[in-house]
């Protein structure tokens, strides 16, 4: 199993279907920018045996979910994923209402505004709505995933969960990154439960990418699953007094207006 299932806890995992997670272990395994993908690839990735991928690959053609080339003996992902996925965001209410919230924030710091869930160990994008008056907007795919440890959306998650939830997932965060890495992730973990009992928002300044900064809140829906929305773009464009002072209180109103929906 990939290391986002390793931390199952154990009266959970005794309920998971085996056979299930493997088989969306092997569609996990592909990765931003991953075309095709061979069995031994995904085995290495996914931890699980030659053997036991070849049958998964196999089941996974057949039902849509992976296309198999021929010509390179490798696999990509089909056509019945995406429609999982656009199944998923067209059932999602909370994008209909956010995005000319999002679009107006992000004409009005010229920057990228985007909304993002949980996905294990990352964060999923659902929505990105960039400037259109400024073309070094970042811009991000909606399905992109990017890491919980280290980006303000992510610390906004983790400052919107439950207590208890938060440990653990914290925890999740702590095992799957080296004693080194792991003192930094820390200190941006903790400076942003400070930033966001002081402030309301938290930030990432040069912490996902060098030169680039961003600010974020959790969006706590209706069900209590915790959602993150934020606000980036180049350093020189989005100071951190720019982001404390104008784009946090903005995206905070932003977030009070969804959640009262």
């Amino acid at each position: 199993m990939n290391d986002e299932n390793k931390n199952v806890p154990a009266e959970k995992e005794r309920q998971v279907v085996t056979a299930l997670a493997r088989g969306l272990s092997v569609l996990r395994s592909f990765r931003q920018g991953d075309r095709f993908l061979g069995n031994q690839e995904i085995a290495e990735r996914t931890g699980l045996a030659k053997a036991t991928v070849s049958r998964l690959t196999h089941t996974l053609t057949v039902l849509g979910y992976l296309n198999h080339s021929k010509r390179f003996s490798q696999y990509s992902l089909g056509p019945a994923v995406l429609s999982l996925g656009y199944s998923m965001l067209g059932n999602l209410d909370i994008l209909k209402s956010s995005r000319p919230l999002m679009q107006e924030l992000a004409e009005h710091a010229e920057a990228s505004v985007s909304l993002a869930a949980r996905d294990g160990l990352h964060m999923v994008y659902l929505e990105n709505c960039v400037s259109r008056a400024n073309m070094i907007t970042l811009r991000v795919d909606v399905g992109a995933r990017t890491r919980i440890a280290n980006t303000a959306m992510g610390r906004a998650l983790l400052c919107g969960l439950p207590e208890e939830e938060r440990a653990d997932l914290i925890a999740e965060i702590r095992q799957s990154t080296t004693q080194k890495e792991w003192l930094q992730v820390k200190a941006g973990i903790d400076q942003g439960l400070i930033d966001y009992r002081e402030k309301g928002f938290c930030f990432s300044l040069g912490d996902w990418r060098e030169n680039v900064n961003s600010i974020a809140v959790p969006l706590v829906q209706a069900d209590n699953s915790v959602l993150a929305i934020n606000c980036g773009g180049p350093a020189w464009q989005l100071s951190a007094e720019k982001l404390e002072q104008d784009i946090g209180p903005r995206l905070v109103e932003i977030s009070r207006r969804l959640e009262n929906l």
